[in-house]
């Protein structure tokens, strides 16, 4: 054996150590052995060789290897330059030994010579058995795993478990946890085979301690942090992602800073130097920007050239929103280019080119601004594509369309054509109608990519209300059955008091004209209910079955006119055992105004409703689900009398508008308003008449504004009690109702946006009154009654109407059970008055479902209405 050289030593006592302790080139890596270690093999060595590397050894007669197992001794061969008939050298040897170690196959190699003879002793590198995460929480594997290239079955190398664990931190850089370490281990098994280990710890996020901006003389650090997306990490952005550094966001930021003081008329703004440094406990960063902001600038001229016929420059540059004189804004300019490529398009010039010219004024710092229209051909549109729909038919995108082939190209009706595609529901949010050349210069194509989204609904909830306790329910829908953009659907829901089943079908384009019809079959039961003692009571019982047919035809393209007709058969009815009795003639058992109050007595009985209505539409809301612009207005009029027995004229009117202020901000105001009369001599029924409170007016109790019959027991002085826990609340409702609302919604961090979570401060009005006084029932000092059942047997089975407690008879001098109900009934809330509330609100999109809370605060109220200060709604979807 002939010893191999120092290089050659080094570099096999270097593998030696590497393979058992330290992969290197890892962080604080180690390989943990769960089996015994194998001892390493001593360093390749060779018989002792005198004198130096040039000096010639024998000639080699045949070369051996040994050692191997997976590979061919051919293969092994294949890697060295050593050949039989070569003259053996110290030289030729350490470059076989580099050239093996070189190909990471093998833990340990050595090079002997025996006479010519030469021996290559290899000990192959491990085949891994599979790999194993540790410690990850925050990534899945099935997001780590794609990114490590050590597979099973493969050969074990270092360079490969490096560069996996350079993938594994860069995905834990992508959340803004820089202080994640991963440590790869190796767990030897039997017949050569390991097992990788990459534990990771995967530490905090990174979060931004400070945002230092030097420079800023005219603006304030809270201005312009106020302008970034990145914030400092602080208790009140707990639910915010912002917080965490991200060198991409952190770019988007200085475009941020730059826009800002453009639009304050900054135009030589740059922002020097943006740098950020991590801690040295790697958990925070400190974020400094170096800015110059420059001098402010005014509009000097503005002026349009216009190279297109029929657009006169002089009169444009008239209407533009900037002045000479203004302080100078990017944003107007941006915005004014935007407005003059949408006029020109609106006249079919969909390639026309609007450049700006500047004129920079250094010394008087003024911007002149020329904004040139140049030449282009009106444009006429040569074909309509649809691409990407596999259910829908071609007919219901198409049909959407405002803008038809062979048309003049109007950039206003594309952008038409896209909301209304959009507003479909059909497809994904990202949905543009995108612009071709097409087969010559005054040709368009118009392409609409579309993909689609599953429109099917199965659902089933279970949830909690103020309103309704709990509450459950189940719906099946497909918004675009067979592809014919047809609704059809079939729900149901149960709570403590209501209960509903419907059936619908709606079809918005029938025989393919433009006219939409629907249908609706449905079975509802809804107990009212009033308070006694803070118990909530039911009352009278509703049973209402019916259909409703309706037909829509657009009046212009915001416009639109519907027709229905409205069959109802209502069943209105109290509980016998609770509100019947025959006081009054013992051969009739019958409903008990003691009990129940004339109008209830009054209400029940069964009644058929034919309703003939007419609504007036308008919309251009931007979007119908959660709107943030656009307007919004309906007219309702119904009239009941044709061939039942219900008969009034109903008129109801509704409008809303909402403004997008920037940031997130959306504020909306709404109003609506409504009267019913009746017909022949007929008054409104109790169960026809409109009704305000929650949800309707916010910090109010349900029917808790407007007329109501307030029942309350007499204390033992004989005086009303004022405890409204001690009154019994009937609500009558009203025949004319007004209300209005503004709601202002507050945009919170994209952790919070990400969480579902919507906050907004809110006002509400309204009121409702105009109702006949109904016939009170007095029992003061006291109403004694001696009760029978409806047998007409003396009966103890009774309970008092206003606390609803059971009552003790005495005996009569007859020897009858006698009870005695002492209280008043007082008609209040009868008013026009407007009742205001103010308040807070939270939506949120919970794990549990869709929940909304409010906190109102009642500021004008009249007698007898019923405030309510909180008041909440969860529901969950499984």
């Amino acid at each position: 054996m002939v010893r191999c050289t120092d290089e050659r030593r080094v570099v096999q006592l270097a593998a030696v150590l590497l393979g058992s302790t330290i992969l290197a080139g890892v962080p604080v890596s180690a390989f943990a052995q769960a089996a015994p270690r194998t001892p390493a093999p001593p360093a390749a060595t060779a018989a002792a060789a005198p004198a130096t590397d040039a000096e010639a050894g024998p000639t080699i007669q045949t070369i051996q290897v040994k050692g191997s197992e997976r590979l061919e001794a051919q293969t092994v061969l294949s890697y060295i330059k050593l050949r039989v008939g070569q003259t053996y050298t110290k030289a030729a040897a350490d470059a076989a030994l580099k050239d093996l170690y070189a190909t990471e196959l093998f833990k340990d190699v050595q090079v002997g010579n025996d006479g010519g003879v030469v021996t290559i002793t290899v000990q192959e590198n491990p085949v891994v058995n599979r790999i194993i995460l540790e410690g990850n929480k925050r990534i899945k594997d099935d997001k780590i795993l794609p990114e490590i290239k050590v597979a099973p079955r493969q050969i074990f190398t270092r360079s490969k478990i490096r560069a996996d664990v350079a993938r594994i931190i860069e995905l834990y850089k992508r959340q803004g946890r820089y202080a994640a370490t991963v440590e790869p281990k190796m767990v030897a098994l039997d017949q050569n085979r390991v097992d990788i280990v990459f534990e990771i710890t995967e530490g905090d996020k990174s979060k931004v301690r400070q945002i230092n901006i030097i420079g800023n003389e005219k603006f304030s650090d809270g201005e312009l942090r106020g302008e970034m997306v990145t914030k400092q990490a602080r208790f009140t952005r707990l639910f915010s992602s912002g917080t965490s550094y991200d060198p991409d966001r952190m770019a988007f930021d200085q475009q941020k800073l730059r826009q800002f003081y453009l639009t304050q008329g900054y135009a030589d703004f740059r922002v020097v130097s943006a740098v950020a440094e991590l801690t040295p406990d790697k958990k925070d960063f400190i974020i400094t920007y170096v800015v110059e902001e420059g001098q402010r600038y005014k509009f000097g001229d503005v002026k349009v050239e216009s190279q297109l016929r029929d657009f006169d420059g002089e009169k444009m540059a008239s209407n533009l929103a900037m002045k000479k004189g203004d302080w100078y804004n990017a944003k107007q300019v941006e915005d004014t280019i935007d407005g003059l490529n949408d006029t020109a398009g609106a006249f079919g010039y969909a390639f026309a080119d609007v450049r700006p010219q500047y004129d920079r004024d250094k010394e008087n710092l003024t911007m002149g601004l020329t904004f040139v229209i140049q030449e282009a051909p009106r444009v006429y549109v040569e074909r309509i594509d649809i691409n990407g729909n596999t259910l829908t038919q071609d007919k219901v995108i198409r049909r959407e369309f405002r803008i038809a082939e062979g048309d003049a190209f109007n950039s206003l009706q594309v952008k038409r054509s896209t909301n209304r595609i959009k507003s479909l529901g059909y497809f994904q949010e990202k949905f543009e109608v995108e612009q071709k050349p097409g087969s010559a210069d005054d040709r368009i194509l118009l392409e609409a990519n579309v993909e689609e989204k599953p429109t099917g609904e199965l659902q089933l909830s279970a949830g909690f209300s103020s309103l309704e306790s709990f509450i459950f329910q189940a719906s099946i829908r497909q918004r675009n059955f067979r592809g014919r953009g047809q609704t059809v659907g079939l729900s149901g829901s149960i709570s403590r008091y209501s209960k509903s089943v419907e059936a619908s079908f709606v079809e918005p384009y029938l025989f393919d004209k433009n006219i939409s019809m629907g249908v609706d079959v449905y079975r509802r039961d809804f107990n009212s209910f009033n308070y006694a003692n803070s118990n909530r009571n039911t009352t009278y019982e509703q049973s209402t079955t019916g259909f409703q047919v309706r037909a829509g035809v657009p009046l212009t393209e915001y416009f639109t006119a519907v027709g229905r007709y409205t069959l109802n058969y209502d069943d209105v009815g109290l509980d016998e055992g609770t509100y019947y009795t025959n006081r009054v003639n013992p051969d009739v058992y019958q409903c008990d105004p003691l009990y129940a109050g004339r109008y209830l007595c009054d209400a029940i009985g069964k009644r058929l409703s034919s309703i003939l209505g007419l609504s007036l539409i308008y919309d251009t809301l931007d979007n119908r689900v959660r709107p943030s612009r656009g307007n919004t207005a309906s007219l309702n009029f119904d009239f009941a009398g044709l061939g039942g027995d219900v008969k009034y004229a109903r008129i109801r009117a509704n409008a809303a508008k909402y403004f997008p202020l920037g940031k997130g901000f959306i504020f909306s105001l709404s109003a609506e308003g409504g009267a019913i009369k009746g017909l022949g001599g007929d008054d409104v029924r109790l169960t026809d008449r409109f009704y305000l409170g929650e949800p309707q007016i916010r910090g109010f109790a349900i029917r808790g504004v407007g007329p109501r019959v307030l029942r309350k027991q007499l204390d033992a002085d004989g005086n009303p009690t004022t405890k409204r826990s001690q009154w019994t609340d009937d609500a009558l409702g009203g025949n004319y109702y007004y209300m209005g609302r503004a709601e202002m919604e507050i945009p919170l961090g994209s952790g919070a946006r990400e969480m579902g979570l919507r906050p907004s401060i809110f006002a509400d009005v309204g009121a409702v009154w105009s109702v006949k006084q109904p016939e009170l029932t007095q029992c003061n000092p006291g109403c004694n009654q001696i009760y029978t059942d409806a047998n007409g047997n003396s009966t103890t089975s009774a309970t008092d109407p206003t606390t609803g407690a059971a009552n003790t008879p005495t005996l009569d001098s007859s020897g009858n059970p006698t009870y005695q109900f002492s209280f008043v009934e007082e008609f209040a809330g009868d008013s026009w008055k407007p009742r205001v509330a103010v308040g807070i609100g939270v939506n949120w999109n919970s794990p549990f479902g869709p929940f909304r809370i409010d906190f109102s605060r009642v500021l004008l109220k009249q007698d007898g209405d019923d405030p309510k200060a909180f008041t909440f709604n969860v529901g969950t979807q499984f």
